[in-house]
């Protein structure tokens, strides 16, 4: 089994007014394709920066992370970007929907990263270094297509042109979870997807991401709920910053 992700000692200190916060403290984790890895652990043990650096949303101050071989740290800020809407799908508990942008532009949201700097498939880090190899954003009728499809399998082909504010609040996490899928990434993150759900629509959120593992890419979901625990491969503790 091959790591998609790989966390290697990882950890994360906050400067404060006169001490530092460790929030996370020599971490390592492994998560491989097929797995639906869940991180358990009370609030404020960390869980949430771990997943953010994991995501190569938050600088750690020390160890490496690689996802599928490559570490997203040693890219420029623009091609991490392009890097994370290539190869990564996030979904948060408070959904992060544009507010002004319907469901169907919402879902499409991930493309606008790739589409962006389309025409600079390869792009240096500094003067002097080997160039990156970027993807190219696909088609665009291709991406509608798939967000056409995601939002009929998630059950909001009669919301396409709803803003967020008209959504339920399962109605804006199925559209955040089509959103993270829209560009089949390799690696899924999931930061309390099921916190501010009821019972009906967690079990569907959770039933989705273990068939995305099952469907050969990786899940590594963050929580505090032990019903998660069905549904994934793995459980693993945290506490205190540190895996148990």
């Amino acid at each position: 089994m091959s790591a998609l992700l790989q966390i290697e000692n990882l950890s994360k200190s906050y400067a404060g007014l006169g001490c530092g916060v460790a929030a996370v403290q020599g971490v390592s984790l492994a998560v491989g394709a097929g797995e639906f890895v869940a991180v358990q652990g009370p609030s404020g043990c960390g869980k949430t920066t771990l997943l953010l650096a994991a995501g190569a949303l938050l600088q750690p101050s020390g160890g490496r992370v690689l996802v599928n071989g490559q570490d997203p740290y040693a890219l420029s800020a623009g091609q991490r970007a392009q890097f994370r809407a290539a190869h990564l799908g996030f979904v948060f508990q408070q959904f992060h929907l544009v507010p002004y942008l319907d469901v169907l532009d919402n879902i499409l949201a991930p493309t606008l990263a790739l589409v962006a700097r389309a025409s600079r498939p390869c792009e240096p880090k500094r003067t002097g270094e080997t160039p990156v190899p970027l993807p190219r954003a696909g088609n665009g009728s291709a991406a509608r297509t798939r967000a056409l499809e995601l939002a009929e399998q998630f059950g909001l082909t009669h919301r396409l042109h709803h803003v967020p504010a008209a959504l339920s609040t399962g109605e804006r996490q199925r559209v955040a979870l089509a959103r993270a899928l829209l560009n089949q990434p390799k690696l899924l993150l999931a930061d309390e997807p099921t916190g501010n759900l009821d019972e009906e629509n967690g079990q569907m959120v959770l039933r989705c991401l273990a068939d995305f593992a099952r469907a050969g890419a990786a899940v590594l979901l963050v929580t505090h709920e032990p019903r998660v625990g069905e549904h994934a491969s793995r459980v693993v503790r945290m506490d205190g910053g540190r895996i148990q």
